[in-house]
């Protein structure tokens, strides 16, 4: 598997290849309440992934669903992305959306996509080359989905899977949130959690907007039987979620799918 994450100097090092693409994941807020010092400065080359419009299922009732595997082959060449592109993902806050988008392209079956390590405030930081505007001039991509159904999970394989060992729900969600101790920022939505969940905030992974180092997520997953679990990443509504999952993935070995619906649906349409 090639590595999910790049570091910016390794994104500076081949940044004249034609065969990457990057895509800026950044959106406009989030409910973490997170706010960017750079809005109006691009990664040089940078196009822009737009995750609340081209790319979520519009006629869901849910935030952020995942669209259907031809709405995101179609808006995904028009942005010029090829089956042989190497995609490269950043965000405006280090990380945060650009797992989520790392996510689906794994999911629709692309083979080389990367998460950049620190994103747009890292590469800032190290003053590689940067621009004002997106990059609007490629030619249409012809880039295939190929959906990868394992790295999903619905409602109903989660409600008949509640008393399943082998399944453990990782909740990325704040512990205040997790525990019922403050209320969700989503209008008349319940508080709660997923019965015989755990919670691992999506910041415990993370340090100053960086994944942590190996060993430290190796620490931040110990109580998980690495052998025999099948993991499921759950947050609010599917994006922080992706944070875990991405750590996850540089550590563990286990199966491993996102709920997509997560608790926006489960708080929805689960009764206590």
């Amino acid at each position: 598997m090639k590595n999910p994450i790049l570091s910016v100097d390794e994104l500076n090092e081949i940044l004249a290849n034609e065969n990457i693409i990057i895509l800026d994941c950044s959106t406009e807020s989030n409910k973490a309440g997170l706010q960017s010092d750079f809005e109006k400065i691009k990664i040089k080359g940078a196009r822009y992934f737009d995750l609340k419009n081209d790319f979520r299922d519009s006629e869901s009732i849910f935030p952020n669903t995942l669209p259907n595997p031809e709405q995101f082959q179609i808006n995904s060449r028009k942005l010029g992305i090829n089956d042989s592109s190497k995609i490269i993902l950043y965000d405006n806050l280090g990380v945060y959306h650009s797992p989520r988008v790392w996510w689906m392209f794994k999911i629709m079956g692309h083979k080389d996509v990367s998460v950049l390590n620190g994103g747009l405030p890292e590469w800032i930081k190290r003053k590689f080359p940067t621009q004002q505007e997106y990059d609007l001039e490629f030619n249409e991509g012809n880039f295939k989905s190929d959906f990868q159904y394992y790295m999903i999970s619905d409602l109903n394989f989660i409600k008949q899977n509640l008393e399943n060992d082998e399944i453990l729900v990782i909740d990325a969600r704040n512990s205040k949130r997790f525990n019922s101790l403050e209320p969700e920022p989503r209008k008349n939505l319940r508080s709660g959690n997923i019965p015989n969940s755990i919670n691992i905030p999506f910041e415990k992974v993370l340090n100053n907007g960086k994944f942590k180092e190996p060993e430290n997520l190796k620490l931040v997953f110990k109580n998980i039987n690495a052998t025999s679990t099948k993991l499921i990443f759950s947050c609010g509504s599917g994006v922080t979620a992706c944070i875990v999952y991405l750590a996850s993935e540089l550590v563990l070995e286990n199966k491993k799918s996102l709920y997509d619906g997560s608790w926006t649906e489960w708080g929805t349409l689960e009764k206590i």
